[in-house]
């Protein structure tokens, strides 16, 4: 299906195109807005992101892989691919509710999904299957048939070790090469590649879920899966610097006691090759020395014929 239109100044129109589920298809057609594109919070980056809600289930997606710079049609210009998958909306939930933990109280769900820059956040709490996967998170109290919730970081981890065995498994059935792609990241640089291992496999999963999880979380998840620590980077040596001083530098030998004369005596004592000593006795006799025949020309003067 194609959508909207997004204009930059002075820039042609762009079309976006989307892949989504095929049982969606029919989602407008039973509903006047069966299909929402509104703008939550990015759970990782706490930044605005766009979200497709299918609001006949209701249903959360997440949109991804949208190219800037690519077209997927001839002669198109300008065509922003992007998919539509299914997305847990937990990981949206986690953000308000540790947000209000800092509050330390058990609160009503709907004083605790608010936020004024995001307002559609609201749509979370139409999705259906929301109070069985709260547990998964929360602490819970009921008090006058009203529940009341407070987040738990021991369930969230338990939750989140939950999710990397989950995908692991996913990734190992459609098998998947990790190895490589763990070592990229450092984990475990200047070992060979080598076939995938078990943690090969957790250290990649985690790095999948990052995207989703606020980064101290993503910390607490790595202690709790017992992760390596990343190498440390070594530091670069200090640069070696000219000490300045406002005082006069001093020569430690006195050059003014190097005369010609000591350069004489140098010379004699200094022993010659066998072949200066032969070229030493030579008969210099006649020669003329190679200097003078570079010397001024002396022009012959002749005389009036």
């Amino acid at each position: 299906m194609a959508g909207g239109v997004d204009c930059g100044e002075g820039a042609r129109a762009r079309q976006h195109v989307f892949l989504v589920p095929e049982y969606l298809k029919d989602a407008s057609k039973k509903m006047k807005s069966g299909l929402m594109f509104v703008k939550l919070v990015n759970p990782c980056s706490g930044e605005g992101a766009i979200y497709l809600f299918n609001m006949c289930l209701p249903q959360l997606f997440e949109i991804v892989f949208k190219e800037k710079n690519h077209s997927w049609f001839i002669n198109e210009a300008g065509v922003l691919l992007h998919f539509a998958t299914p997305m847990d909306p937990l990981f949206l939930l986690l953000h308000y509710l540790i947000k209000a933990d800092r509050e330390g109280k058990f609160q009503p769900l709907d004083q605790v999904v608010m936020d004024d820059m995001f307002p559609n956040c609201i749509l979370l709490l139409k999705l259906p299957e929301l109070e069985k996967l709260l547990p998964h998170v929360t602490e819970e109290k009921e008090i006058d048939k009203k529940k009341y919730y407070k987040y738990s970081k021991e369930k969230t981890l338990k939750w989140l070790g939950k999710k990397v065995n989950q995908t692991m498994a996913a990734l190992k059935t459609n098998n998947v090469n990790v190895a490589a792609r763990v070592q990229s990241t450092a984990f475990f640089s200047g070992d060979p590649v080598s076939s995938d291992k078990e943690e090969d496999y957790i250290c990649y999963t985690h790095g999948l879920i990052f995207d989703y999880i606020p980064e101290e979380l993503s910390d607490d998840l790595s202690k709790y899966l017992k992760l390596p620590e990343p190498p440390a980077s070594v530091p670069n040596p200090p640069s070696k610097k000219v000490k300045l001083s406002d005082e006069p530098v001093e020569a430690k030998e006195d050059y003014t006691k190097f005369n010609t004369k000591d350069l004489k005596t140098v010379k004699k004592n200094s022993k010659m090759t066998a072949a200066q000593k032969a070229l030493a006795k030579v008969d210099k006799s006649g020669m003329k020395s190679i200097d003078s025949f570079f010397g001024v020309k002396h022009v012959k003067k002749i005389g009036k014929i």
